[in-house]
């Protein structure tokens, strides 16, 4: 049995996280931003050495995609200069540390799946400073690093693309949804399911793509929402990019390749759609749970 610690534990991932541990009869802690700060070097070293963990996983993260490109360096003290700091304190303990990461560190540019050896060109400040972070754990002397990159994540415990649109269709409305971006839409028990998997086997550190098999648009995403829930998916009309202008620019092309898991003797987190099916239900019963009482 292994001791787990994993930060960011109140976010989507590491909610989910620490549950699908607890379930599997893993020692796990979770702690939040409340408990640990992780830009406060003195209470990472103090927690890793409270907790010794064998592994942990970091998700906590400046995730404002287009706050950061005001605040570059804020964010960059969180994705960047605190996981050094944390991966330094890993590997003095022997602890082995996953780094959850972002299909934002490519350019969007792209036509074939970036496979995890693709060369990174982040265009935006969020990407930078998530590149940083994948650095300092890749590099660090001494560690079993694991960078996870995912996207397009959604889940029941934070907002999220998919929560929108169940929101939306509960509302009767029709939307306009961008139809000229495309990546994976990937349910964030199934990133949890493959951080365990990958610990639990002998798989080498390195990098790895937790994002759901095949790809849509958000369009297509939210036609397959509006469908599964029952409801007239021509309710939802597409757009283009251009008519939503953001201070960040959205890759045009976010979907990444999974060799590294075959490599592993691992397998990929599978299709978007079947994923999709499993986790709409208990996103739709906590959207229902939250509606005000009539």
């Amino acid at each position: 049995m292994s001791r787990w610690l994993v930060t960011g534990a109140r976010g989507m991932l590491g909610r989910d996280l620490v549950s699908l541990l607890e379930r599997r009869g893993e020692a796990v802690t979770g702690l939040s931003r409340s408990d640990l700060d992780i830009t406060d070097a003195g209470a990472v070293r103090d927690a890793l050495a409270r907790w010794r963990p064998a592994v942990v996983v970091n998700c906590a993260a400046w995730t404002a995609v287009d706050d950061a490109e005001a605040s570059e360096d804020a964010a960059l003290r969180v994705n960047g200069g605190a996981v050094a700091g944390l991966a330094a304190c890993c590997a003095s303990q022997g602890a082995a540390l996953v780094q959850v990461s972002t299909d934002y560190v490519f350019d969007g540019r792209g036509r074939e799946p970036y496979p995890e050896d693709g060369l990174p060109a982040p265009r935006t400040a969020y990407g930078r400073t998530k590149l940083a972070g994948e650095r300092a754990v890749l590099e660090q002397a001494g560690l079993a690093g694991y960078v996870v990159r995912t996207g397009w994540l959604y889940g029941a415990h934070g907002p999220s693309f998919v929560a929108t649109m169940i929101r939306k269709e509960r509302g009767r409305e029709t939307v306009h949804v961008v139809d000229d971006q495309r990546g994976q839409p990937t349910w964030s028990m199934d990133v949890a399911d493959r951080i365990h998997a990958l610990i639990a086997s002998p798989a080498a550190p390195g990098i790895y793509h937790a994002t759901s098999s095949g790809e849509t648009t958000w369009f297509g995403l939210a036609r397959e929402v509006f469908r599964a829930l029952g409801a007239d998916p021509a309710r939802v009309r597409p757009a283009t990019s251009s008519a939503v202008a953001r201070p960040a620019p959205r890759p045009a092309y976010s979907v990444l390749g999974h060799a590294a898991w075959a490599r592993a003797g691992l397998t990929p987190i599978g299709d978007w759609q079947q994923a999709l099916r499993r986790g709409l239900p208990g996103l739709a019963a906590m959207a229902a749970a939250a509606e005000p009482t009539p």
